[in-house]
């Protein structure tokens, strides 16, 4: 299998002097849909933006993130052709970062893709409506929409159903798991429930105060190995699924859906 992610000694420590990821080695094969599991501070979201290249690891650590072969970033700094290497990589924030109307007219073509888009993720009716008029479970559509229209080769997805309910959290994880099917594109997705990792990723990787504590397939996590792992933090990530007890953030300016579906990481 063809690799589309490595990472090699990752090492990152915050101003606080906390040690947020610990020696981080990783391969993940094209086409791969895995899961990152594990309790709220456990590095998830950190791991995911260094991939990204968003955050740089420590200076003085020999550190290296690859995606598809092209360097993200060595040692911690970013590479100097960054922009080039997130083209193919789609980000998909826990709080959808859907961003204003643009000042800029879209040709026939384009509003054609985006539609295409709009219409794989089961929101083609909403085209017209403002993304703050869109519920939760619509929004976070439209945004993985926009790694569609991109064209991403690499979907990473942060706590992408956090805020949303549980029918929405069957669909945006069921269109993850088609677009990984069908496109065959790399799926990286951050959860905090085990149960969703285990039913729609073959394989999972458990984080643990910043250390990889378990990769493996999904299939042969049970709660005794993750409460031998978690200890008491284990109950955090065994609880089922629930509705959020508050309602997601909202999105500070109005956006047009298919406008959202044009945008993507800078």
């Amino acid at each position: 299998m063809e690799t589309a992610l490595r990472i090699k000694g990752l090492n990152k420590h915050f101003a606080n002097g906390k040690h947020a990821l610990r020696d981080i080695d990783l391969t993940v094969g094209r086409g791969e849909m895995v899961a990152l599991i594990g309790a709220s501070g456990s590095g998830k979201s950190t791991l995911l933006r260094h991939v990204a290249g968003l955050v740089t690891a420590d200076a003085n650590s020999e550190s290296l993130i690859e995606i598809d072969g092209r360097c993200v970033q060595r040692n911690g700094r970013i590479s100097s052709d960054i922009r080039a290497v997130r083209a193919h990589v789609g980000f998909v924030f826990q709080q959808f970062n859907l961003v204003a109307r643009l000042p800029r007219v879209f040709v026939a073509q384009e509003r054609a893709i985006a539609l295409e888009a709009l219409t794989r993720v089961g929101i083609a009716d909403c085209h017209a409506q403002r993304a703050s008029t869109l519920s939760g479970g619509q929004q976070q559509r439209a945004a993985i929409a926009r790694t569609l229209v991109q064209g991403a080769k690499v979907v990473l997805a942060d706590e992408p159903i956090a805020s949303l309910d549980p029918e929405s959290s069957r669909k945006v994880m069921e269109i993850l798991a088609r677009i990984n099917r069908e496109d065959r594109s790399t799926v990286i997705v951050s959860l905090h429930q085990v149960d969703i990792a285990i039913k729609y990723c073959p394989r999972v990787i458990a984080l643990h105060q910043g250390k990889v504590v378990f990769d493996g397939p999904s299939s042969t996590l049970t709660p005794a190995l993750l409460r031998d792992l978690y200890g008491v933090q284990a109950d955090e990530i065994l609880a089922p699924a629930m509705a959020p007890v508050v309602a997601p953030q909202a999105v500070p300016q109005p956006a047009m859906a298919g406008w959202a579906a044009r945008t993507q990481v800078a």
